[in-house]
């Protein structure tokens, strides 16, 4: 992640924490059995079975140009999105992002997809971004760190406020041994990597999985049309693991 010593920095002391802050490493996360009796067998945990979804989290800003003030300099896009912009709805139920104490409300929950929040200012801090997911798959949250770059790398040319500071990362969240349930409701969508099951294992049908291209969804879940899309960063991660999930679905 690009940190420049010599831009504006505010909230750098930040209190130590037990979360994992996945950084070029793949996250663990351990999955918790349902309690309800009558999803039993959907609630079974697949041995030796690990799928995974691959995300990007960043931010784009843009400075404000003749509109800045000494306080409002650039107005700034932070998210997590699928790292091919699809629908991370399936996996993720929300995200929280914890903003710098001097803002308005800096605890956000946005509850559904695309996770993200805009905000203006002037100055650059660490954001949290904690990751809920769906009972299904795991209680557990998980907690990502992003650092807040408005001013380019390069501060002693002139800063533009058509050109963006765009800042992402790229990660991969796995879960070993996912429900039964899980995986047939997710089987089939384009945002998880699903391993080719061993011989003789077949999922039933995916009953409770919403249809990819539902005519009635009252609101796309993916990136790609996004206003912010043409800034968004191409991963050769994210190629590559859609390329080896393509492959296992054909084997």
């Amino acid at each position: 992640m690009i940190n420049s010593s010599s831009s504006k920095q505010i909230g750098q002391d930040q209190p130590a924490t037990s979360e994992p802050t996945p950084k070029s490493q793949r996250t663990k996360i351990k999955m918790v059995k349902s309690e309800d009796s009558d999803k039993r067998m959907l609630n079974k945990k697949l041995k030796d079975v690990e799928i995974s979804i691959p995300i990007v989290y960043g931010n784009v800003s843009f400075w404000l140009g003749k509109k800045a003030s000494e306080y409002q300099s650039h107005k700034w896009t932070v998210y997590v999105r699928g790292a091919t912009n699809e629908d991370i709805g399936v996996v993720i139920k929300r995200a929280v992002f914890q903003l710098h104490s001097s803002f308005k409300n800096p605890t956000r929950v946005v509850e559904s997809p695309p996770f993200e929040l805009s905000e203006a200012g002037w100055g650059e801090f660490e954001i949290a971004i904690t990751l809920y997911f769906h009972s299904d798959l795991c209680d557990k949250p998980l907690t990502l760190y992003h650092h807040l770059k408005l001013y380019p790398e390069d501060e002693s040319g002139p800063m533009s406020s058509k050109k963006p500071v765009v800042v992402e990362c790229f990660d991969e969240i796995a879960f070993p041994e996912p429900s039964e349930g899980f995986l047939v409701r997710v089987q089939n969508h384009p945002a998880v990597n699903v391993p080719r099951l061993h011989t003789g294992f077949t999922l039933p049908p995916p009953v409770f999985a919403v249809p990819l291209e539902d005519a009635n969804r009252k609101k796309r879940g993916d990136t790609k049309d996004h206003p912010l899309s043409q800034w968004f960063m191409n991963f050769s991660e994210a190629d590559e693991l859609l390329q080896l999930a393509a492959a296992r679905q054909q084997s």
